[in-house]
């Protein structure tokens, strides 16, 4: 039964304390590309924000503690929407806000949908959205 929910495997987490030297070299990587590459390449180049077609940059953002912003900005060959990611330093958000906002008044890539299909299923209720 051990086997079976992989409880040896968090038997094993647990005599670690959850950070080994894999994982402190991973942390001290994390930090030496956010301070050596990513804040440093924003400062010295005076720039407000990464931009980044469609969400690949988040994680990125995100494990960094970084913040960023993803609005709509077209639609796919198929009618998907498609977004862009606007990511900044620690403490940038009111600047991000701002070029997300500014992005968005001058593309207007955003349709709300037009139409919507309320299918029931049992007791889950689907809805389906139309874009023109």
């Amino acid at each position: 039964m051990i086997r079976e929910f992989g409880q040896l495997i968090l038997l094993a987490f647990e005599a670690t304390y959850g950070i080994g030297d894999a994982e402190r070299r991973a942390i001290w990587n994390l930090e030496n590309l956010t301070k050596n590459r990513f804040e440093k390449l924003m400062i010295e180049n005076n720039l407000d924000a990464l931009v980044s077609a469609g969400p690949s940059v988040a994680p990125v953002l995100a494990i960094g503690g970084f913040p960023g912003i993803s609005v709509p900005a077209g639609f796919d060959t198929k009618g998907v929407p498609i977004g862009i990611c606007f990511g900044g330093l620690k403490g940038s958000e009111p600047k991000l806000t701002e070029i997300a906002y500014g992005f968005e008044q001058a593309t207007k890539s955003r349709k709300p949908p037009t139409f919507y299909h309320r299918t029931f299923t049992s007791s889950l209720i689907m809805w389906s959205f139309v874009f023109d």
